[in-house]
């Protein structure tokens, strides 16, 4: 993480409000280690987790989390405005995904807006260009009720400006985060993977249809024809929600097609989650990293941040947060679903081992910017910038670019409400260590 840095801020207490480890997706992965960057470099303040959890019920959360919120439950999102007025939060830190929270559009969020006293900085995950009504009418009032934003790409910084006419005083462009780890030579860590010797492609995350692995395993007979040394690994769990619609059959296509195009023996297949050190290790025994996603919207990519910054060589598709990363030569993009394409530039870094290195180090370099005590440093400037903006503005109605005022009656705190609850809700309240179910399981980033 880095060592400890003295930040002058007014700040006393922040909230990191999201998903959260040990639930398995990108985005408890990245609050949570965003949770612990900012409490590295804040050490005088106060850093909690209040985790929206999902329909699978109960994990066992840290002790970071005090407390949760249903994520179909609209009258938790009261109770978790009304716990974080109790505690005379200073900062809010959002994460914003649509998807995460209930209601149409994930609207149940602005019902713990509408009732928050305390300034809220969103971190958008996703930026829609085009987004539904519903979603285009969340986006607004998320905005309205937002001190400040956050995006990780300069597309996403254009979209609210052109799209939603956001103000670019409001937004700040802050980098996904990354571990700080050394450069090593791949040869280092192929061993305890069983692949010592071996040229490796790697792929990891969360896995769902969108992610475009059979395109890979599609430019493979191309690839081990010239290379046959080359192993490809496809690191992940299938996404819970992916699996709850229908179970394994991506994954399962994935293998069958590894089959029929007679690599199979070339193609590894780890179905987990696995915790950071060992993440780092794949990450390091890689010689290419490649990310074939399919959806051009996506702003944001913990994976690709995660392996640039540890300085591997990536091929990717061209969706947004990649085209920005790998420009100026510190990576490949190929066209989307072009296996062709993939197959070619594989070949081609596999062959060029100088090109290789010197794309690599370009991206460790500028994956020293990312590390995450550097974006904690960043958050922090922007939780203060929102602190003296609510602050200043104390008794002035919400509004952005015509949108509002907002206006709103905060609900009454009720301590009893949030001390004794149903027996329904009693997991989504302050924090008993005995009501939790074990869930140990940690992972990497999914986007």
């Amino acid at each position: 993480m880095g060592s400890v840095v003295k930040t002058e801020t007014g700040i006393r207490s922040i909230a990191f409000l999201g998903d959260y480890l040990p639930r398995k997706c990108g985005i408890a992965t990245f609050t949570s280690d965003l949770l612990e960057a900012v409490a590295a470099r804040h050490p005088k303040g106060s850093c909690f987790a209040v985790p929206v959890t999902d329909i699978d019920g109960r994990y066992r959360y840290p002790d970071a989390v005090r407390f949760e919120i249903a994520e179909r439950d609209l009258a938790s999102y009261r109770r978790a405005a009304n716990f974080l007025n109790s505690t005379h939060v200073d900062i809010v830190s959002l994460q914003h995904e649509f998807g995460i929270f209930g209601g149409p559009a994930g609207s149940y969020l602005l019902e713990l807006l509408r009732g928050l006293s305390a300034p809220v900085v969103t971190t958008l995950h996703t930026v829609l260009l085009r987004p539904n009504a519903d979603q285009h009418r969340v986006m607004r009032e998320l905005i309205a009720h937002s001190a400040r934003l956050v995006v990780m790409a300069e597309r996403g910084r254009t979209i609210l400006e052109d799209v939603y006419g956001v103000p670019p005083a409001k937004i700040d462009l802050i980098p996904h985060g990354i571990p700080d780890v050394r450069f090593v030579d791949p040869d280092c860590y192929k061993g305890q993977f069983g692949v010592a010797g071996k040229k490796v492609l790697l792929t990891f995350g969360l896995l769902s249809p969108n992610k475009g692995i059979e395109h890979v395993l599609n430019a493979l007979p191309e690839v081990v024809a010239e290379f046959p040394d080359v192993v490809y690994i496809v690191l992940g769990a299938t996404h819970p929600n992916e699996f709850r619609a229908r179970g394994e059959t991506y994954r399962l296509s994935l293998e069958a097609m590894a089959r029929k195009n007679r690599v199979e023996k070339s193609v590894i297949f780890h179905n987990r989650f696995v915790d950071l050190k060992e993440l780092t290790e794949f990450i390091g025994a890689a010689d290419l990293y490649i990310t074939p996603y399919l959806d051009e919207a996506q702003s944001t990519s913990g994976t690709l941040a995660y392996a640039f910054g540890a300085g591997k060589a990536v091929i990717s598709t061209p969706y947004w947060h990649a085209a920005e990363l790998l420009s100026n030569q510190r990576g490949v993009l190929v066209p989307f679903a072009d296996a062709k394409a993939i197959a070619r530039e594989v070949r081609g870094l596999l062959r060029d081992r100088t090109r290789r290195l010197t794309m690599s180090d370009r991206a460790y370099k500028l994956g020293r910017a990312m590390v995450w005590s550097n974006t904690a440093r960043l958050y922090l400037r922007a939780f203060e910038l929102a602190r003296r903006q609510k602050a200043a503005a104390a008794h002035e109605p919400v509004s952005v670019n015509g949108f509002g005022p907002w206006t709103y009656e905060s609900p009454e705190l009720n301590p009893d409400r949030v001390y004794r609850m149903p027996d329904r809700t009693t997991s989504f309240g302050l924090r008993s260590r005995s009501d939790v179910a074990p869930d140990a399981s940690t992972g990497p980033p999914s986007r």
